[in-house]
């Protein structure tokens, strides 16, 4: 690893550091906000499916920009777009100019998903790809964890109702910061070299391997290779990912993740009962603006709980993607998930302290085999299995299918709940964690310490 290499690395966690950051604010942010705007229930609905939706079109369009105008520019845009809005957010005066805010900041966050994985991937050695990507993956919940500390440090010594514009204020320097350090980066020499620009890619390979004593002395890339663009199969964009010879790899990358967020967010339906006997009950009625502290700061303290549950899982998943292979991990994650939820489904036989403590042990299994798996496996996966000329928006049209994955969840399963109950819900999350596994393995592509330039050939 180069000092270029190590850069692009640290730029592209420090961006999802930032996204676990504002992710997980905005959730101690909310009723501070609602409060101030005098904002009800649907309008909170509103507020959770504009990041939702910013995140889909983000990932989508942005995240397949890639593919055209450079891993570089958009790596570049996205943090541009993610400070904008961030600044905005500060200022805001109403609820349309909320939900405008943070419509915004999911476009950035999901123009993230594929570029930051490809910026990385296409610009270190495949040996060690897995883990590093992950690495910086895992950033994202360190992000949730300082997230999280900052939004309760806050409300500490700022019991007002302004706290949440304090939060996010916090962000803007470093975001800046970050956002002028991805102007001296490299350009992808994979996707220069793809392009056609072979010159191009000579110079920024050249660039990214600078290390003394220098090594390889000279670089040459081949000259003999099809040209992105002028190619009758390259024609339709997004439609290329449904040709035969790409549609394995679509649906190996998209379906996992779409099933993995439905069990993700499922199980954070039960979250409350296990904050709530963690941390102590919330005041069920807020009288005061002393109570809405109370209970944010509690929020607080919960999500910090589920975050280090987080970071566990994925620290294993760093340790492990390169060692094992991705198939192995997201195999057996899915099925450890599935575990975890049929051993919360038993505490609809129980009663009281042993109920809670069943349904906490599965919450726990459930989080540390996610992120060991599939929460990790296919994010990984989504930026590896596609040619470097499609790569984008395969990663980006998977980030989104796994997004309709969690819109779903958020409208049907609360629904659910009250018409079926929590014990055949829980075994139909077990169901789709079961099919997760089975998914993947009929339409595995092992790419651990596969060069990148092979996939799709």
């Amino acid at each position: 690893m180069t000092g270029m290499q190590w850069r692009i690395w640290s730029l592209a966690a420090a961006g999802k550091f930032f996204e676990g950051f504002v992710v997980f604010m905005t959730g101690v942010a909310l009723p501070l906000i609602s409060r101030e705007f005098g904002i009800g229930a649907a309008q909170n609905g509103f507020i959770s499916a504009a990041s939702l939706c910013g995140i889909l079109v983000g990932a989508v369009g942005l995240g397949g920009m890639s593919d055209h105008f450079g891993r570089k520019r958009m790596f570049i845009v996205e943090m541009i777009i993610f400070v904008a809005f961030l600044v905005l957010l500060v200022f805001c005066t109403n609820f349309v100019s909320l939900v405008v805010c943070l419509f915004g900041l999911g476009v950035a966050l999901g123009c993230d998903y594929p570029t930051a994985h490809m910026i990385i991937s296409e610009s270190i050695p495949s040996t060690s790809r897995g883990k590093l990507v992950l690495a910086a993956f895992a950033f994202q919940a360190v992000g949730a964890l300082a997230g999280t500390g900052v939004g309760f440090l806050v409300l500490s010594t700022v019991p007002t109702l302004d706290a949440w514009r304090w939060m996010y204020g916090t962000a803007i320097f470093p975001a800046l910061l970050v956002t002028i350090g991805r102007f001296f980066i490299t350009e992808s020499p994979n996707w220069l070299h793809v392009r056609g620009a072979t010159d191009r890619a000579e110079l920024a390979a050249r660039r990214l391997l600078v290390r003394s004593p220098q090594y390889p002395a000279e670089i040459v890339l081949a000259r003999e290779f099809v040209v992105v663009g002028k190619g009758e199969h390259q024609k339709g964009g997004f439609l290329a990912l449904f040709e035969r010879k790409n549609l394995r790899a679509t649906i190996f990358a998209s379906v996992p993740w779409f099933l993995q967020d439905l069990g993700t967010y499922g199980i954070g339906i039960f979250t409350p009962t296990i904050l709530a006997t963690a941390f102590g009950a919330k005041a069920d009625h807020v009288r005061s603006i002393s109570d809405l502290i109370l209970n944010d700061i509690l929020a607080a303290k919960g999500a910090a709980l589920i975050t280090a549950l987080l970071i566990v899982g994925i620290l294993f998943a760093v340790a492990l993607a390169d060692k094992f292979g991705r198939i192995w991990l997201q195999v057996i994650g899915f099925v450890g998930c599935a575990a975890g939820l049929l051993i919360a489904s038993v505490s609809g036989s129980l009663d009281g302290t042993a109920k809670t403590a069943v349904i906490f042990v599965g919450f726990m299994l459930f989080n540390f085999m996610t992120n060991l798996g599939p929460n990790a496996q296919t994010y990984l996966i989504a930026g590896e299995v596609f040619p470097t000329a499609i790569r984008g928006a395969g990663a980006g049209f998977a980030a989104a299918v796994g997004k309709i994955g969690a819109v779903a969840t958020a409208f049907l399963f609360p629904i659910l709940l009250v018409s079926i109950g929590t014990g055949p819900l829980l075994y139909i999350l077990a169901a789709t964690s079961i099919l997760g596994a089975v998914v993947t393995w009929m339409f595995r592509i092992e790419t651990n310490g596969v060069n990148l330039d092979e996939i799709g050939r």
